[in-house]
């Protein structure tokens, strides 16, 4: 398939983010066609491992299963629907489900920086935080622990659906407190299990 023309999406910057539903392993086919048609599009992926008994294979796989991000000409939308693997719109109500633009770009840095990130059970309690440094500055997400490894868990409320970016705890602050979760007092970060002992980044190689 040609690669789709590049899109200015500075055209768009204001314009507000909408999402569609896709039918199953269609969300990559989708993107590229309302690309052609002149959409900016936004299809965050991730990298996985699948095994097979004879062979092994890395994949690129959204991070949001049958979703794709859309922003601008939503006077458009007759394209949009009628594009090949488009189940729907999302709306809330009776009005167009807009995603914070905040959410888009937290996620954006996650993909686009050199951490693994992976999809996550959607949370929405938990202890917030902010990140201090790194291409991930001053990103909020919730900070949750998988085994030894910290994540900061980042969320699309309108989807229901999040994503964790695997992070140093010394790296992020509580967002109502003045120090970092790594020199925070033990017990801190009790109610979800974690200690303040910083750890390795959870960077690509």
């Amino acid at each position: 398939m040609p690669m789709p023309p590049k899109i200015d999406s500075s055209s768009y910057e204001g314009s507000p983010w909408w999402a569609l539903y896709t039918r199953h392993q269609h969300e990559k086919t989708v993107a590229e066609m309302l690309m052609t048609k002149g959409f900016d599009v936004f299809l965050p992926l991730y990298d996985s491992m699948r095994r097979w008994k004879d062979r092994k294979k890395m994949l690129s796989l959204p991070l949001f299963p049958c979703y794709v991000f859309v922003r601008g000409n939503i006077e458009r939308k007759l394209q949009v629907v009628t594009t090949p693997g488009v189940h729907m719109i999302l709306y809330h109500g009776e009005h167009l489900a807009i995603i914070p633009e905040q959410e888009i770009q937290a996620i954006r840095a996650a993909v686009e920086g050199s951490f693994r990130v992976e999809p996550h059970p959607f949370l929405k309690c938990g202890d917030r935080v902010r990140v201090l440094r790194g291409s991930l500055a001053g990103v909020e997400g919730i900070l949750s622990r998988k085994k030894n490894l910290y994540r900061l868990v980042l969320s699309v409320d309108m989807l229901a659906q999040s994503v964790a970016v695997e992070i140093d705890a010394a790296d992020v602050e509580p967002v109502n407190g003045r120090g970092s979760a790594g020199a925070s007092q033990a017990g801190q970060f009790g109610g979800l299990g974690i200690f303040p002992k910083p750890i390795a980044l959870g960077r690509s190689q």
